[in-house]
């Protein structure tokens, strides 16, 4: 967004009832950007976006519309692991319910609008083939369970794994289907996570850089085989991390 005039403060946008904070570009009080996320089972429809803003002490309201498109994503990716994986036991059902309760408060719920990347572009967290891309529909010992949230890279155990970004991490604990995994809170409601891991070399709290070693290549959790499964979450809703970070890394390049 640019104005033609020197904002008083920074804008915000709500979409589907959720504000979102601009971010100023290059410190400017006229050019502004955000990145709004759109859930993966989002309707393919128009959609309105509300602007709003002061501007000489008057709140000012712009009504924009986007249209939501087919992400064309892979509908059936046939996957084989132990039952027990697929269809939990009473135990396990308290387990998973209870770690997600832990990074519901830890992560989901946290949007911390404090800027960790400022004008730092996105890298990969290694170097390797992707065997699985975000948004497939994955079929658990032939059944439709989820689609994939995130991007596979080949790994095998003990390979290193770099921070994509700037940030603080977050959480690092051992979930039921994501394994030994890492959540680095990069601020601007943006978090990267890091899953299925052989061991850590970071701990909470603790402000890393992008390329900082964090973690090692495993195979724990849900998996089929030793890989990192990498995965982005924008304002508690999970988006494609490639994509995002092509996006993200466009704007720096365009402004920065």
């Amino acid at each position: 967004m640019q104005s033609d005039t020197k904002l008083t403060q920074a804008p915000n946008v709500i979409f589907k009832n959720k504000i979102y904070q601009m971010f100023t570009i290059l410190g400017s009080t006229k050019k502004y950007e955000v990145f709004i996320p759109v859930d993966y089972y989002a309707k393919l429809q128009k959609e309105n976006i509300q602007v709003k803003y002061k501007q000489n002490n008057k709140v000012i309201k712009k009504t924009l519309s986007l249209t939501i498109v087919d992400g064309k994503y892979k509908k059936n990716e046939i996957i084989s692991v132990p039952n027990g994986k697929v269809v939990l036991s009473k135990k396990n059902k308290i387990r998973s319910k209870k770690e997600y309760d832990i990074v519901y408060k830890k992560v989901y719920s946290v949007i911390n609008r404090k800027d960790y990347i400022k004008k730092s572009n996105f890298r990969m967290p290694l170097q390797a083939k992707i065997t699985s891309a975000f948004g497939n529909a994955r079929v658990y010992n032939g059944k439709t369970k989820s689609y994939h949230s995130g991007s596979d890279f080949r790994a095998k155990t003990g390979t290193k794994i770099y921070a994509s970004n700037d940030g603080r991490v977050a959480l690092v604990m051992n979930r039921f289907y994501l394994g030994n995994v890492i959540y680095i809170d990069h601020g601007r409601g943006a978090y990267s996570y890091y899953c299925h891991l052989n061991s850590f070399n970071v701990k909470e709290n603790q402000l890393i850089r992008k390329g900082d070693l964090i973690a090692f290549s495993g195979a724990t959790g849900r998996i089929t085989g030793p890989h990192l499964h990498y995965a982005v979450r924008l304002y508690n809703t999970t988006v494609d991390p490639l994509q995002f970070g092509s996006l993200y890394n466009r704007i720096i390049k365009e402004y920065y």
